[in-house]
């Protein structure tokens, strides 16, 4: 008996689950911790063109032979492109079942981060209480450090996202 693509994809519509994504507002305990699983590693292009396309057009994020007279050892990642991409990493964790953005504060950047470094987060739930407007939501803090491969901080950062309840 041969197999034909439909006969995979009727097998694969049987046995396919709902796989529920994100948390939400009951999982988010004050002092609950989050290290976030995946690492980023920022390639010199990925600077370059988010630079570009964010039109950050300070020549130090693009001219390493500039970066270098100004006494870095090359152009610096654009610590916009590294909020992003420590941000991004909390996303799957934190705000991925859904609700509204509703700001950063307290935003540190810690030290340069080089082309080449790999990027890591963690997050602490900081504040968590139920939406005075908003049925079936709640609002939660975190705290979210960056880090790179050796451990050290290179941003840090509290944001606050409406979370929806399980009911």
């Amino acid at each position: 008996m041969t197999t034909t693509t439909d006969d995979i994809v009727d097998f694969l519509e049987r046995s396919a689950a709902e796989w529920p994504r994100g948390n939400r507002f009951e999982d988010f305990a004050i002092g609950r911790r989050f290290r976030h699983h995946w690492g980023r590693t920022v390639t010199e292009a990925d600077n370059t063109l988010f630079s570009t396309l964010t039109l950050a057009y300070n020549p130090v994020y693009t001219n390493a032979h500039l970066a270098r007279a100004e006494g870095l050892p090359g152009s610096p990642v654009n610590p916009l492109l590294v909020f992003n991409v420590v941000f991004g990493l909390s996303v799957e964790d934190l705000s991925e079942g859904g609700g509204p953005f509703l700001g950063v504060d307290d935003l540190e950047y810690l030290q340069p981060v080089q082309p080449g470094e790999t990027l890591y987060a963690e997050s602490e739930v900081i504040q968590a209480r139920l939406a005075d407007k908003r049925p079936g939501y709640g609002i939660v803090q975190w705290h979210t450090v960056g880090r790179n491969a050796a451990g050290a901080p290179v941003i840090a950062f509290k944001r606050a996202n409406l979370v929806r309840t399980r009911s």
